[in-house]
């Protein structure tokens, strides 16, 4: 029995070339490929893949957003992420929507198909070379989330305001209480963050999703 692959890539000689490497030894068969993230949103919707090969970079919906449809909708399908980008904030905000797996496009085609595999038998797979970036960067999450967790009511609401880039004064005026006041807020967070200053508590908010940018 074959592992059933759908591919999502704007690129359609990436497709191709890829088809062929893993078609070769007849164990996994690709039965459907999309150009874009909205056809392949649409033909999920009738097919009997077990796998999707996605692609982040795609027009009409990037790969981010058809993952995220996919979780939404609970599409039953597992999803590797195939990609050029290596940067660990891709990797996390795949892991973090529901990704199954995470692989880029320069690995062995050996590599490919292991991942597939793997991903097939419920297990997830990170490239190994991006596993000690992911590792790093969940230990800092977890430690802001404890620092986070430490910031009363009062504190999380003026740091949300000193990272919108709002005066104390503004701040005073917005919760109704004295510059003062928000004076000592202003020191109780940054010692319980580890921050010196008002741009270093600002990236610490927008680095753990406290405010958009």
């Amino acid at each position: 029995m074959s592992i059933k692959v759908l591919m999502a890539d704007d690129h359609k000689l990436m497709r191709e070339g890829i088809k062929q490497l893993l078609e070769l030894k007849g164990e996994i068969e690709v039965i459907g490929e999309a150009n874009d993230g909205v056809e392949c949103l649409n033909l999920l919707m009738n097919s009997e893949a077990d796998i999707l090969l996605l692609d982040i970079n795609m027009p009409n919906k990037n790969g981010i957003q058809v993952l995220t449809e996919i979780k939404k909708k609970n599409i039953p399908i597992k999803v590797l992420i195939l990609t050029v980008h290596n940067e660990i904030e891709y990797l996390l905000n795949a892991i973090d929507i529901g990704a199954d797996g995470y692989i880029l496009k320069d690995s062995e085609s050996s590599e490919l198909k292991k991942a597939i595999v793997t991903v097939f038998k419920g297990e997830t797979y990170i490239q190994p070379n991006l596993i000690p970036l992911l590792n790093s960067k969940m230990i800092t999450r977890n430690t802001d989330k404890v620092k986070i967790e430490y910031l009363t009511k009062r504190e999380l609401e003026v740091l949300l305001c000193v990272a919108s880039g709002m005066f104390n004064k503004e701040i005073a005026e917005k919760l109704i209480i004295s510059e003062r006041t928000v004076k000592n807020h202003i020191s109780n967070i940054f010692k319980k963050i580890e921050v010196a200053d008002r741009t270093q508590a600002a990236v610490f908010a927008i680095r753990n999703n406290l405010i958009q940018i």
